[in-house]
């Protein structure tokens, strides 16, 4: 009953992020019209007046990380005005077009740093049309120095982190179920590479799959309805797809040292790394397999050699990967292959966030991981906190506020 007291404690607060009285009518914001989204585009110059503290550390993350930049008020496109005494009170202005882009906001209902989340969310649907991550949550792993460690969850920022594993074991690979408070991960807890399914809201968990060999890498499908992953139960590493429950296993690759599978958001494909015969030598690739079964496909990634960790955009349009040469470097290409991968910033294990606009990934800072989000268009990258250890292979929840 504690276990679950603690959890209720923890949605609670998203719950009520979620409930804002706005003093104004959703119908009185103005939406700027997109401009055409490519790799290396220009931030849009705003400027702050009247927020202080938290609440100004708070907006300026969370649109530095979807596009923005910060300027003095006489070069800036947009003005963003207003206060944080009591309650977060804000208002957009566009001063090229000299108009209100968001007419002036109330926001109740939770503390400062939510509001402040709440009216960053605004500000971005406004100025570019797409949804804000300010209310959106990941997952990752914590590591310590003797290499065991435990999943957490958090704010996107960091912000908030709660311990939802006591394994004492090495762990690795959470994955977001779809419209639950739950998660599937990795966990050698019972001394063996398993994959155990955690309801977060109550605290119970259950092994998923325990087959002989290892049983790695969960992935689950958009719906929820269906879980890919990496087994070795038949002799080497390749790609399964089991309902939700565990039942109707089957495999869908007989490749060599498949891996790190993910899913097409319409469910219809599995996009994962592998190992191709090519002139005669092995190389890392990725390819899909329909999530029914089917042929295998390679996907070329010229320029960005041993692609693995792949993560299909909740849009569809991108899949962004880790490439490994000297280092490793977070990329990203068109899902349809039209054209080759563009090489972002150096660092591992992207996870796109809601609106496939940002990145999380987690890169090496002094020989320890470091969480960092990163806006793909402009390439503004932030670290956020170190919450325990050494945080990697994070997994952006999906659904929250979307």
């Amino acid at each position: 009953m504690k276990k679950c007291l603690k959890f209720c404690m923890l949605v609670l607060p998203l719950v009520c992020a979620l409930n804002f009285v706005y003093g104004q009518d959703d119908q009185n914001i103005i939406v700027i019209p997109k401009q055409g989204v490519t790799f290396g585009m220009k931030p849009i110059p705003v400027s702050l007046d009247g927020f202080s503290g938290e609440v100004a550390d708070v907006l300026r993350f969370d649109l530095y990380v979807q596009g923005f930049s910060f300027v003095a008020p006489d070069a800036a496109q947009y003005q963003i005005s207003g206060s944080n005494s009591g309650n977060v009170i804000g208002s957009v202005t566009d001063k090229i077009a000299r108009r209100a882009a968001l007419p002036p906001r109330s926001y109740t209902g939770a503390d400062l740093r939510r509001q402040a989340h709440a009216f960053a969310n605004d500000i971005v649907f406004a100025v570019t049309g797409k949804k804000g991550i300010g209310l959106t949550q990941i997952a990752f792993k914590a590591q310590s120095s003797d290499g065991t460690g435990e999943i957490y969850i958090s704010d996107f920022d960091g912000y908030g982190p709660t311990k939802v594993t006591r394994d004492n074991a090495i762990v690795s690979k959470p994955s977001w179920v779809p419209g639950r408070l739950a998660l599937y991960y990795n966990s050698y807890k019972l001394e063996n590479p398993d994959i155990f399914y955690s309801d977060l809201s109550t605290g119970q968990r259950s092994v998923f799959a325990r087959y002989g060999g290892s049983n790695f890498s969960p992935a689950v499908s958009p719906d929820g309805s269906r879980v890919a992953m990496i087994l070795s139960k038949d002799g080497r590493p390749d790609v399964y797809v089991a309902n939700a429950d565990g039942s109707n296993l089957k495999r869908l690759t007989t490749g060599i040292e498949d891996s790190s599978p993910c899913w097409s958001p319409d469910g219809q494909w599995i996009c994962f790394a592998t190992k191709i015969q090519s002139a005669g030598i092995m190389r890392r690739s990725l390819a899909t397999v329909p999530a029914m079964g089917g042929e295998v496909q390679v996907i070329h990634t010229t320029g960005a050699p041993n692609p693995t960790e792949p993560d299909w955009s909740p849009d569809g349009k991108w899949i962004a990967f880790t490439s490994q040469t000297s280092e490793f470097d977070i990329c990203v290409m068109p899902a349809d292959g039209s054209a080759p991968p563009t090489v972002l910033v150096r660092g591992q294990a992207p996870s796109w966030s809601p609106n496939s606009r940002t990145l999380i990934f987690n890169h090496s800072v002094h020989y320890v991981e470091t969480l960092s989000v990163l806006d793909v268009f402009t390439k503004q990258v932030k670290d956020i906190g170190r919450i325990a250890g050494s945080d990697s292979e994070p997994a952006w929840r999906k659904d929250l506020n979307f």
